[in-house]
C-alpha cells in the first residue's frame, strides 16, 4: 500500500462490494471492456482529430509501453499541467494502464504549486506544454527537478530540449517494449488511481486520493443521474483535470456509456456555439460565470443549439434568473445544478424534480449510501431546515488526504465522516441548499482560492503589517478577492505594486487579489479575531455605493 494513503476500513469495503458499488476492477480493466464494447464508435474529438474507442486503446497501449521503457512504474506519481487537448486524455488512460497516479494539476499552476505537488507526492514525472500564453514551463521544471531528486522524467508537449522527453514522440513512436510488461501489471482496485486537489483553506491544495473502485463508481452513478447514453455528446471547455469534467460524469462517465467527448481549449462563446452545432452536443459543463457569459453573448442566437439536453453547472450557486434566461434561449435544455467536491459526495437536481425544487436547491446525493449529517458547532445534528456543516461518508468519499495525518485528525470525525466546511440546510423536498461555508475560501468562478495561502505571501511585502483577504461580490465570477491591508508607518502600496510582488512568488494568476483596501485597523469578533464577515459586508456596501 502507498505510504501516506488512508484506506477505507475493511467493514466498509465489504459493504460497498456486497451492494454492488465497487466492482473490484481497476480503471484499466474497466476501460479495457469499454474499448472492446464500443470499438468502432468515436470517443474523442479535438479539432479535426477524431479517435474511436479502438484508437484510444491502441494508442494508449503504445504510450504506456513507451513510458514503461522510459522507467515509469506502477504507483509512480505524475504531475500533468496540460490544457484541454487530446494528448491529455491519451496520457490519462495510458497512466491508468500502468497503474501510475496522475495529480490533477492545472495549466494555470506555476512553480509554487507544482513544486509543492512534487514534494508532497514524491512525483517521478511532470508533463507540461512548452508554453501557456507568455509563460514558459521548462525553466521552472528544471528548478523543481534540482530541488527534488524523485523527479526523474520531464515530458514536454512540444519540442523537447536536452533532459526532456517529447510527449508527441512517446505517443507516436512504435513501442518496442514487450506487451507482456504491461499485461503482467497487477493494479489493486483499492489503490489510488488519481490524486485530485482540494480547495483547502491552509496553503497549497491537499492531495485527494481517489481509488480505482470509488472513482469508477463515481462516474457511473453520475452518468445515470445526468441521463448519459451512447448517443450523448459532451463538450468540455472547463479544465479536464478538474473532478467535474473528468469524472462527474465527465470523460469517464461518457466513455463508460459509449458516448462522445469533444474537448476544446478556450471558452470563447462563438467557438463553443459552433462546436455545439457541428457535433450536436447534448451535454455541456459550465460554472455559473461561464453560463452568464454564454447567454449574454450576441452570437447565442446565430447557432442551432437545439441538440443541448443538459447544461450541468457546478462550482458555485446559480441564481434562478440565469436558469430562466437559459431556458428562454434554449427551450429544450435542462439546467442541472449540482454540488460536488473532489473529496467525493455528489448532489444533483434531477430532471424529474418540481420546478420550485430545481430553482432553489443544489440537489441530493446520488447514492443511497451517501451518509449525510448537518452538524452544529458542537457536532450535534441540526433540526430539519436549519443550517449546519455538511459532514459526509460514503462509497466514493475519501477517508483521508494524502500524507497529512495531523490535518486529517481535524477534518474527519472519529467514525470517518469528512467535515466539508460547507454550510447547508435541507429543503422540505429532501434536496439540499447551500448557505455558505465555514472554510476561508474565495470562490472565483468555481476556482477555490485559499485566503490563508495568499495572505501569507502578502505578509512578506515590506509595506504590509497585517492582511485579510475576503470575497467581494462580482456579477460574472460570483466572487473575487479583495485584500485588506494595514500598512506599516510611512509606507504606501497600490494594487499594481502588490500584484507585481505576488507574481514574483510564482503562484497561479487566478489567485491574485483584484482589489486593495488599506485600513488603519481591522474589525474584530467577540473572540478578538479579525472579523472577515464585517470586512465582507463593508466592501459589499462600498461597491454598491460605487455603482
Amino acid at each position: 500500500m502507498l505510504n501516506g494513503f488512508v484506506p477505507f476500513p475493511d467493514d466498509f469495503i465489504q459493504r460497498y462490494r456486497e451492494r454492488g458499488y465497487w466492482q473490484d476492477r481497476s480503471l484499466c480493466d474497466e476501460f479495457n471492456t469499454v474499448y472492446e464494447r464500443f470499438a468502432d464508435r468515436v470517443a474523442l474529438v479535438d479539432g479535426d482529430r477524431a479517435y474511436t474507442y479502438a484508437d484510444i486503446d491502441r494508442i494508449t497501449t503504445n504510450l504506456a509501453l513507451n513510458l514503461l521503457e522510459m522507467g515509469l512504474k506502477p504507483l509512480d506519481r505524475v504531475v500533468p499541467t496540460l490544457p484541454n487537448v487530446h494528448e491529455f486524455v491519451l496520457l490519462y488512460f495510458a497512466l491508468q494502464k500502468i497503474g501510475a497516479i496522475p495529480i490533477a494539476a492545472l495549466v494555470t499552476h506555476r512553480f509554487a504549486e507544482i513544486n509543492q505537488f512534487v514534494e508532497l507526492a514524491q512525483a517521478s514525472m511532470c508533463v507540461y506544454p512548452e508554453r501557456s500564453g507568455d509563460f514558459e514551463f521548462s525553466p521552472i521544471m528544471d528548478r523543481v527537478q534540482e530541488l527534488h531528486p524523485s523527479l526523474k522524467f520531464k515530458v514536454v508537449l512540444g519540442q523537447a530540449k536536452p533532459g526532456e522527453y517529447s510527449l508527441t514522440d512517446l505517443i507516436n513512436k512504435p513501442a518496442t517494449f514487450p506487451l507482456q510488461a504491461l499485461t503482467s501489471i497487477h493494479i489493486d482496485p483499492l489503490d489510488p488511481c488519481i490524486f485530485q486537489l482540494s480547495g483547502g483553506t491552509t496553503g497549497i491544495p491537499k492531495l485527494i486520493p481517489r481509488t480505482n473502485n470509488d472513482y469508477a463508481y463515481n462516474s457511473k452513478v453520475a452518468a445515470e443521474v445526468c441521463e448519459v447514453n451512447k448517443d450523448s455528446v459532451l463538450l468540455l471547455v472547463l479544465p479536464i483535470a478538474h473532478n467535474l469534467p473528468l469524472a462527474c460524469p465527465g470523460i469517464q462517465g461518457f466513455m463508460f456509456n459509449g458516448g462522445k467527448v469533444v474537448v476544446h481549449h478556450n471558452t470563447r462563446p462563438a467557438e463553443m456555439f459552433a462546436l455545439i452545432q457541428k457535433h450536436k452536443v447534448t451535454h455541456l459543463k459550465v460554472v455559473p460565470a461561464l453560463l452568464i457569459r454564454l447567454i449574454n453573448d450576441p452570437s447565442v442566437t446565430q447557432f442551432d443549439l437545439s441538440s443541448l439536453k443538459f447544461i450541468q453547472s457546478g462550482g458555485q450557486r446559480m441564481q434562478p434568473e440565469v436558469r430562466l434566461k437559459t431556458k428562454s434561449l434554449i427551450p429544450g435544455v435542462f439546467v442541472q445544478e449540482n454540488f460536488g467536491m473532489s473529496e467525493g459526495t455528489l448532489m444533483f437536481v434531477r430532471s424529474s424534480d418540481p420546478d420550485e425544487v430545481v430553482m432553489n436547491t443544489c440537489g441530493r446525493p446520488v447514492c443511497e449510501d451517501d451518509e449525510v449529517m448537518l452538524l452544529d458547532e458542537d457536532d450535534n445534528i441540526v433540526p430539519m431546515g436549519q443550517v449546519g456543516e455538511l459532514t459526509v461518508r460514503g462509497p466514493y468519499t475519501l477517508r483521508g488526504y494524502y500524507g497529512v495525518p495531523e490535518y486529517n485528525a481535524k477534518q474527519f470525525t472519529v467514525d470517518g465522516f469528512y467535515r466539508s466546511g460547507d454550510l447547508m440546510r435541507q429543503h422540505p423536498s429532501g434536496n439540499y441548499v447551500v448557505e455558505g461555508r465555514k472554510k476561508d475560501l474565495i470562490n472565483r468562478g468555481g476556482e477555490k482560492i485559499s485566503a490563508e495561502e495568499v495572505e501569507n505571501l502578502i505578509l512578506m511585502h515590506p509595506s504590509v503589517q497585517n492582511v485579510a483577504c475576503v470575497p467581494m461580490p462580482d456579477a460574472n465570477m460570483g466572487e473575487k478577492m479583495c485584500a485588506f491591508v494595514i500598512l506599516k508607518t510611512n509606507t504606501t502600496l497600490t494594487l499594481k505594486e502588490l500584484v507585481d510582488f505576488l507574481l514574483t512568488k510564482e503562484i497561479a494568476k487566478f489567485k491574485l487579489p483584484e482589489r486593495l483596501e488599506a485600513l488603519s485597523d481591522f474589525p474584530v469578533s467577540t473572540f478578538g479575531k479579525v472579523s472577515k464577515k464585517a470586512l465582507g459586508e463593508w466592501i459589499t456596501q462600498k461597491m454598491q455605493g460605487e455603482v
